[in-house]
């Protein structure tokens, strides 16, 4: 049992987070995913697999450039190639593994070193070696995601390439206690933004500044990586852009933010919504049904329950103003989350009906819904995170959202003051 969720710093009196076993339970399960499946070996090149194999990374710079890969063969230890001297820190720093599982290496990092410079070859070379050494070269190979020098360079070599998404999409499915823990913690992380979000909205702030502080205190608290921050006010709540700009806070406006970051390489999803100074009744009305489509959702979280119930209680496209699923995918959704933001189960209107999925105990996921209001231009965005327990769903995002929160109360009706004039008369009465 962990003992304290929100403590980070390792002791010898207590029970926290246990990294040793945290990064062989993320391998075993892997070994086994792979094990069940026909694939011969998967090779992955996305950041968040190569992590929860190898226990290894490099900085978020390594995201987008497709420069370190893993081959993790059925049986045998992983080989990870890494970015020059980072394999020689991995042989110093990172004994979870045999020195001989950190090499060096070179890919064709998405094209930047085509076919001419002979470096894909010799990558692929390498790997060709490899399953040669372990008598695999007749299965499938698994690639997660790649560039198409780094594919053509593979099946130049011979290789039966085959796709390693089902395999580690059902390695991560299911999370320990550990990640669980660590899931917790980054949303912790994320309450206290969101804290510091709603006293600091006044007019004449700018949306980006709300992202440049909360980016701030996301790091300051534990963050590695902030890969987003919307910040969407006004007019520009409906229809939703998914991202943020430099516009002006005004008196009245309704505003809905959503902060991913990562912690130890876990992930938020975590959406809160707040009117500045005062709300209309359109807003509040938006507010509630956005609240009561997310709790109907929540309720029914519990293992054996299909992802197609959950979809059901969600408002269709069409009572949405939209023509389609598809315009509207995202609005009223769930996703798994984890190391990566997107992981089994996924959970839509679009998709639920004609692949449902069993929710198991174990799973943890975002879900989050969307209603505008009739104002035409505000809207409301909740989002909560929740892993499935045997008796139900247990919510870690914590930063209060059963009621619109409205920030800087300054602005009052002249009704409110009325009745606090008549609330004071009869106390000193």
């Amino acid at each position: 049992m962990i003992a304290s969720r929100g403590a980070t710093m390792a002791v010898d009196w207590e029970q926290r987070v246990d990294f040793a076993r945290l990064r062989s339970d993320r391998l075993q399960k892997a070994r086994t995913a792979l094990q069940r499946s026909e694939l011969a070996a998967v090779l992955l090149f996305d950041q968040n697999n190569i992590r929860y194999v190898t226990s290894t990374h490099i900085g978020e710079w390594a995201r987008d450039k497709s420069a370190r890969c893993v081959l993790l063969p059925r049986d045998g230890d992983p080989v990870l190639w890494d970015f020059g001297s980072a394999a020689a820190h991995h042989q110093r720093y990172a004994p979870w593994l045999p020195s001989s599982s950190w090499r060096a290496g070179v890919t064709s990092m998405r094209g930047a070193m085509p076919a001419a410079t002979g470096a894909p070859d010799v990558f692929a070379g390498h790997v060709h070696e490899e399953l040669r050494e372990l008598g695999l070269l007749d299965g499938p190979l698994g690639i997660d995601l790649t560039d198409m020098e780094t594919l053509l360079s593979m099946q130049r070599r011979g290789l039966q390439m085959a796709d390693a998404a089902p395999v580690m999409q059902e390695a991560r499915k299911i999370k320990t206690e550990d990640e669980i823990a660590l899931l917790d913690q980054a949303a912790g992380i994320v309450d206290a933004v969101y804290d510091q979000i709603y006293r600091s909205l006044r007019p004449g702030v700018r949306e980006h500044q709300i992202v440049a502080d909360a980016q701030r205190l996301l790091f300051e608290l534990g963050s590695e990586h902030v890969e987003a921050i919307n910040a969407v006010s006004g007019d520009r709540c409906n229809p939703h852009p998914h991202v943020f700009s430099d516009r002006l806070l005004r008196p009245g406006d309704q505003a809905f933010f959503d902060i991913i970051h990562s912690f130890m390489g876990y992930r938020t999803c975590y959406y809160r919504t707040f009117s500045v100074g005062s709300a209309n009744r359109r807003q509040l009305e938006a507010y509630r049904r956005c609240r009561e489509w997310l709790d109907l959702a929540i309720d029914l979280v519990r293992p054996g329950v299909t992802t197609d119930q959950i979809a059901a209680v969600w408002p269709s496209a069409q009572e949405l103003g939209f023509p389609n699923e598809e315009a509207c995918f995202g609005l009223q959704f769930g996703h798994g989350l984890g190391v990566g933001l997107y992981e089994a189960p996924m959970i839509s209107r679009l998709h639920s009906f004609d692949d449902p999925v069993e929710i198991e105990e174990g799973m943890v996921f975002a879900l989050e819904t969307y209603c505008p209001a009739s104002d035409g231009r505000s809207a409301a965005r909740i989002e909560e995170e929740v892993v499935v327990r045997a008796d139900g769903p247990e919510i870690i995002t914590r930063f209060p959202a059963e009621e619109l929160l409205v920030a800087g109360r300054q602005y009052v009706r002249g009704a409110d003051l009325l009745d606090r004039a008549e609330d004071a008369a009869e106390v000193v009465g």
